[in-house]
């Protein structure tokens, strides 16, 4: 009986399952305006220093591998800024970009 006994005491003092950290949500808007606006105008819509994004032909995968590592002399590499899921929100709303 101690053992059933020790088991419901161990049930009883041992921590709750930790919750999951919330995702990120990035205000990407925003960050085109502070961030990569300097050279995506209109946050994205438009060439500037960096091309057009909207309508882009380009592959997710390379639009998260180039804002991971950057180009060199055209775009720096953000992957020590941005997590994946953060990537992911970044490609959204270059995806979802429309004319104003």
């Amino acid at each position: 009986m101690a053992f059933g006994s020790d088991l419901a005491l161990a049930q009883q003092t041992a921590p709750p399952p930790a919750a999951a950290a919330p995702a990120s949500k990035l205000d990407v808007p925003q960050l085109f305006a502070t961030t990569c606006g300097w050279c995506h105008t209109d946050g994205g819509r438009i060439a500037g220093k960096g091309p057009q994004l909207m309508n882009t032909a380009r592959s997710d995968d390379f639009i998260r591998n180039r804002i991971k590592n950057g180009k060199e002399g055209a775009m720096p590499a953000f992957g020590k800024s941005f997590s994946d899921a953060d990537i992911d929100q970044i490609i959204a709303y270059i995806r979802n970009l429309k004319p104003d």
